[in-house]
């Protein structure tokens, strides 16, 4: 079976997480420290915060700018993600609101979006499906008016999960303004194991970033864990340890290599598969480079689609359900055509490093024989 997914694990990672493990140190360290260095010299930003998964960094973020729900207030986000997205929205006591889903890139519907920002919009969770970046620009020029008519600028979250590596209008996700979040779970471009990487766009949130994802102590004046200082405000266990950012430093080599491959093959899939029947492709725009995570493609009958990959030894997923289809956010219902629309037709394909020749020919040659 040619997988889905595959851990990207660099040959000098054992090496590097040994030295870890047998140096007596494995919390909260030099390597963190390491680790952040090197992260924000390959973003192009200096206020960078690691912490343990990508769920506690939206978490984190969401806490920043609403104070953890405490005046009440909705979130505007999308229901086609993970489920990791969302439940952070819950579990700081605030209300979703969905936004519905533009067809042709599978991200946020801008214009919907736009349609919906009122006073009440405490923060925009926004996600970058497969790593094709969502239209940033415009999103400015919407949150502009949203200001000069409501008196407010929500502030953007932007969760990047898939989008490690992927660029907008020459710059790397995370330059554009906004909190930027990315993962670095099992299966990402970049992954520590698990892990996660929290963009700041200014030097306060920063700060206050360091603080709160270890329980709002301030580290640097507490070496010898008297803990005399006053914590102004409460935090969270949400930091990276050494280990986790020891197994990040080695994938970092490799990680860009593995993203080159990863558009190879999408540049192929999108030559080979553009006219093939009952199958749709999702938007390019030259102003992005997409990161190319997965690659999704749309087609009729998905279930027969997923069979005749399956029976040719190609896995394939629509990899999240829709989340506003769980009972435990049904109270938010609302109409969204758009995911209406697309939802059921959303099936992912092997786009990875790991792919051969050989792997991506049997692919595009399995669909287009139709299924």
């Amino acid at each position: 079976m040619i997988p889905l997914f595959k851990v990207a694990m660099s040959k000098s990672a054992p090496a590097l997480l040994e030295q870890v493990l047998l140096s007596g140190f494995i919390g909260q360290g030099q390597k963190v420290d390491e680790f952040e260095r090197a992260l924000a010299v390959r973003i192009g930003h200096a206020n960078v915060s690691t912490v343990n998964s990508a769920t506690s960094g939206l978490h984190l973020a969401l806490h920043l700018v609403t104070g953890g729900g405490k005046d009440g207030g909705e979130v505007l986000t999308t229901p086609m993600t993970c489920s990791a997205t969302n439940w952070p929205i819950l579990a700081n006591g605030l209300r979703i609101r969905w936004v519905d889903v533009d067809p042709a890139t599978l991200n946020i519907d801008l214009d919907d979006l736009a349609r919906k920002i009122t006073p009440t919009t405490k923060a925009i969770v926004l996600v970058h499906w497969a790593g094709y970046p969502v239209d940033l620009e415009r999103l400015r020029k919407i949150l502009d008016r949203a200001e000069q008519t409501h008196g407010v600028r929500p502030m953007v979250i932007e969760d990047c999960a898939h989008a490690w590596g992927a660029t907008f209008q020459g710059r790397p996700l995370g330059n554009h303004g906004n909190i930027a979040v990315f993962s670095f779970q099992a299966i990402k471009h970049l992954t520590c194991g698990d892990g996660g990487l929290m963009v700041l766009p200014n030097d306060e949130l920063q700060r206050r970033t360091r603080l709160l994802r270890w329980y709002g102590i301030d580290r640097d004046s507490n070496v010898r864990f008297t803990f005399k200082n006053d914590i102004a405000e409460f935090g969270f266990k949400f930091h990276m340890n050494d280990i986790n950012a020891s197994i990040g430093l080695a994938n970092l080599e490799q990680a860009d290599e593995n993203l080159r491959a990863h558009r190879r093959n999408a540049a192929h899939y999108d030559a080979e598969l553009s006219d093939v029947p009952g199958l749709e492709l999702t938007e390019r725009s030259a102003d992005r480079e997409p990161s190319f995570w997965i690659y999704t493609i749309k087609v009729e009958d998905r279930d027969g689609f997923m069979r005749k990959m399956d029976d040719a030894g190609v896995m394939v997923s629509q990899v999240h359900e829709r989340n506003d289809v769980y009972s435990c956010v049904r109270e938010f219902a609302s109409l969204l055509p758009g995911l209406d629309s697309v939802s059921e037709r959303m099936v992912s394909i092997p786009v990875g490093w790991w792919l051969s020749e050989e792997d991506r020919a049997h692919i595009v040659a399995t669909i287009r024989s139709g299924w």
